[in-house]
């Protein structure tokens, strides 16, 4: 599905796709079974420019990239790989000017 629609929909079909992805990496002690995504695959699917592969590591980032997803001209799909423990680490948080303005 991630190969033949979501890499290959824009160039097979001409179909623009803005689908956000939010994928975990790494074991995180807990596994193979609860890493559902392989950085180096992604990475070659977006070669060609018709993915986004990002990494975030701050709720500033994450908010920076979904507004810019939204805004933009174009549709790109776009997969974040993020460690489950950032989503909920206390030391994980940004301050609330970071969320203002159009940095990203």
């Amino acid at each position: 599905m991630i190969d033949q629609f979501i890499a290959a929909g824009e160039a097979k079909w001409l179909r623009a796709n803005g689908l956000v992805m939010l994928l975990p990496h790494g074991y995180e002690g807990q596994g193979p079974e609860h890493s559902s995504a392989r950085l180096e695959r992604f990475l070659q699917l977006c070669a060609n420019d018709n993915i986004q592969v990002l990494n975030i590591t701050e709720p500033a980032n994450y908010f920076h990239v979904l507004r810019r997803q939204m805004l933009r001209s174009f549709r790109k799909p776009m997969v974040i790989m993020t460690p489950k423990s950032l989503l909920r680490h206390p030391m994980a948080k940004s301050l609330a000017d970071k969320f203002l303005g159009d940095s990203h």
